[in-house]
């Protein structure tokens, strides 16, 4: 799967850096993740955890070309969503 990254205009660096996030993390997430939902304006959004446990919710478009994404961004699960998300996968 090929995923491109939305790159910040100021820095010139992907978006997902200003939120201490790696591209590993955002690909174990998007391999195997917990939910993927449909977002806003054609968006889509996928919530799991990497491989060391970290918990991150991606803010992605599918891309045209076949097997290809666009990540706008990618940010820490914490607080009342994060617990949101364990309640609802506990009930599964």
């Amino acid at each position: 799967m090929e995923i491109r990254y939305y790159i910040d205009p100021t820095t010139h660096l992907p978006h997902i850096y200003s939120h201490d996030v790696e591209e590993s993390e955002v690909e174990d997430v998007l391999l195997s993740p917990g939910e993927d939902r449909p977002g806003k304006e054609g968006s889509r959004v996928a919530v799991g955890r990497t491989v060391v446990g970290r918990y991150l919710k991606v803010i992605y478009v599918p891309d045209p070309v076949p097997n290809s994404l666009f990540v706008i961004t990618a940010y820490d699960l914490k607080g009342k969503p994060l617990k949101a998300y364990r309640r609802r996968k506990r009930r599964k």
